[in-house]
């Protein structure tokens, strides 16, 4: 088992027997700004060598999907889940972005395995965010006049994700390999060590979501576990039809099976706040984000090795 892994397990167990083990709020947000900068970096030093325009189909079928999956999430969640309107809405949304420690898990599973991938996978990363929160709140709300969808833009386009991983990406375009040296040990060389203690605080995070889960019941465990499943095979298959290697592929899998717990809150808590955010969080934090690190990213990459050999990739 990956030693990254294993800090996961230890913050989830601390979590589970109460310990008095916090990370400081202000860690961290700092573990966060380092974890995205460092994506953005990577990838946009790489983005340069190739041209926009190559890359303009594979970004117009990430949006599809984008807006696929939570399109086959909400009758699940309204129908057999029997959840209101708002909260099914809203906890689809989450199931259509992404979450960006679960990619930092992903590209570092590959690595270790030394298993390359397509350079530009952070740009899809940040793609990937938007559509589904514009589909969340039209299945909430319709096309209401009165959503703020000038604040809902704000939220979407300017928070801190995504402007951390945009800029990232564009500094790295920018200054190409040569203009990092003078960072690299920062940033890259520690990577893993910033990727450990994050993965604490975020076994810390998990477990205190544990209540609310036992409180609703099993269908959001259910469907939890499911839904990333579904969502993976959909991008297994699309990133094989978009020829990526077995690595991209894996990686798209794996950004399609994810669930977002820090970009869709804060775009659902503007423009649906009768949406419960317990109940999101609880699916997404609480159940997919623990199976995709100890079990989903393993099981995508089975995924991609199996599809590229049954289609003779």
């Amino acid at each position: 088992m990956d030693v990254i892994i294993l800090f996961f397990l230890f913050g989830l167990a601390a979590g589970l027997l109460r310990s008095e083990l916090r990370l400081p709020a202000a860690l961290y947000d700092f573990l966060s700004i380092v974890l995205l900068l460092a994506i953005g970096l990577k990838g946009g030093v790489e983005l340069a060598k190739q041209p926009f325009v190559d890359l303009l189909p594979q970004i117009l079928a990430v949006i599809a999907m984008g807006i696929v999956l939570p399109l086959t999430a909400y009758p699940a969640l309204r129908h057999l889940g029997k959840f209101k309107r708002a909260d099914a809405a809203s906890i689809a949304a989450h199931y259509g972005s992404v979450s960006v420690g679960t990619y930092a898990v992903a590209i570092a599973y590959l690595g270790s395995r030394h298993i390359g991938f397509e350079p530009h996978m952070p740009l899809l990363l940040v793609v990937l965010e938007v559509p589904a929160i514009l589909i969340g709140i039209i299945l909430a709300r319709g096309i209401d006049r009165q959503t703020q969808w000038g604040d809902v833009a704000h939220e979407v386009l300017l928070g801190k994700g995504v402007v951390l991983l945009l800029g990232g990406l564009l500094i790295g375009w920018l200054a190409g390999p040569e203009g990092l040296v003078s960072i690299e040990p920062f940033f890259f060389d520690l990577f893993q060590g910033v990727l450990a203690l994050f993965l604490l605080e975020m076994g810390l995070l998990t477990a205190s979501q544990f209540g609310s889960l036992r409180r609703h019941g099993l269908f959001i465990l259910g469907f939890g576990v499911i839904m990333p499943l579904y969502s993976g095979l959909v991008g297994t298959l699309l990133g094989c039809l978009l020829g990526l290697s077995v690595g991209g592929t894996t990686i798209l899998a794996i950004l399609a099976a994810s669930a977002s717990y820090i970009a869709v809150p804060a775009a659902m808590r503007i423009s649906v706040p009768e949406a419960n955010p317990t109940l999101s969080l609880s699916a997404s934090l609480g159940v997919t984000f623990p199976f995709n690190v100890l079990f989903g990213i393993p099981i995508c990459h089975m995924l991609a090795v199996y599809a590229h050999n049954l289609l003779g990739g």
